[in-house]
């Protein structure tokens, strides 16, 4: 008999692709869902078959931008629930602890020299790498500090690379790297490329399934290092791989679509407000859910006025609310915990 939870699951998986589907259908141009499936159909058996402006639109627009905001969603939503289990705090996020400032940074200043879109991932996740390294370091995490001071200190590293990042747009030119530096900052999905999808897609199959690999391990590390131990489990090594997970699939997502925000604190959030804390279904949930949020998102950014609107604003105005509830309830609970 499928328990709760896992039928749950189930209808989650099930509505992420019917949900992903629809969304090819909305948009500034009106399609007829019927005449688009016969129309691909025909495309498929008939070798001489015309396509219409639908159908291409379809195909070359919005089936990438579809798949990338799937990959995109689900690859930050995973990181954040990771990042949020082994710090035990869920106002964590790669936005905090300094993965997406340091990404933003790297991929901007490989934009600021040109360089091609290996370099820029290659960058963003050097710089997503070190951002962690630092916060560790600035915060004394290795000798177990409180988890507010590692928040603080991924709070000062993520103002450091922002001001970095800044710096860069100010010495930019105006005329070419600048106007593509402050784009993709604010992050968009409407660049979406098959290469795209590629380089999204191999960091976050081989980042994705380590966080999923190790999600039963995860559990153990709400009880103390030492149980932990007890149980066969390297607390240390599980935190640096998550982290190396994490960079890996934070930074090959801000390398195609910009530092899109707050993706890794909301879903998680409500991946947890039907999953509880049990990290076995945490994890996937996390990932199909954020899929789904991210592609809904990205629909409504395409689709509310004239001007596409950058997906990275429209996931600000949504996290920043629940930033703030979830902010206020952990107060209450007493921010400075012993963690």
């Amino acid at each position: 008999m499928i328990n709760s939870k896992r039928l749950l699951m189930i209808i989650i998986m099930l509505c992420t692709p019917i949900i992903a589907v629809s969304t090819l259908f909305f948009g500034r141009y009106e399609m007829d869902y019927t005449r688009v499936f016969v129309e691909f159909y025909n495309s498929l058996f008939i070798s001489d078959y015309q396509k219409s402006t639908e159908l291409i639109i379809i195909e070359t627009i919005r089936i990438p931008r579809m798949i990338l905001a799937l990959i995109v969603g689900a690859g930050l939503a995973m990181s954040g629930a990771a990042l949020q289990t082994i710090f035990k705090n869920p106002l964590v996020s790669p936005q905090f602890l300094g993965f997406s400032g340091g990404a933003a940074f790297g991929g901007a200043l490989a934009i600021f020299y040109g360089l091609g879109t290996i370099y820029l991932v290659s960058s963003a996740f050097f710089f997503a790498l070190l951002a962690i390294v630092l916060v560790f370091v600035l915060s004394g995490a290795y000798k177990k500090a409180s988890i507010l001071t590692v928040i603080l200190s991924g709070i000062v590293i993520t103002a450091f690379f922002g001001a970095a990042t800044s710096l860069l747009t100010f010495f930019a030119d105006p005329y070419s790297n600048l106007p593509a530096i402050v784009f993709w900052l604010m992050g968009s999905i409407s660049s979406a490329t098959y290469e795209k999808i590629l380089i999204a897609l191999i960091p976050f199959l081989i980042g994705g399934y380590a966080l999923f690999a190790v999600r039963w391990k995860l559990n153990l590390l709400a009880l103390s290092d030492e149980e932990a131990k007890s149980f066969g489990v390297n607390p240390d090594f599980l935190r640096w791989f998550v982290l190396i997970s994490v960079a890996l699939i934070v930074s090959s997502s801000v390398s195609v679509v910009g530092e899109v925000g707050w993706v890794g604190l909301v879903v998680p959030y409500i991946a947890r407000i039907l999953f509880g804390a049990d990290c076995r279904y945490i994890i996937p949930a996390s990932a199909f859910l954020g899929a789904m949020f991210l592609v809904v998102v990205d629909t409504v950014a395409r689709s509310m006025t004239t001007v596409e609107i950058p997906i990275g604003i429209l996931t600000a105005f949504i996290g920043s609310p629940i930033f703030f509830v979830l902010l206020r309830k952990y107060m209450k609970k007493g921010f400075d915990d012993k963690n």
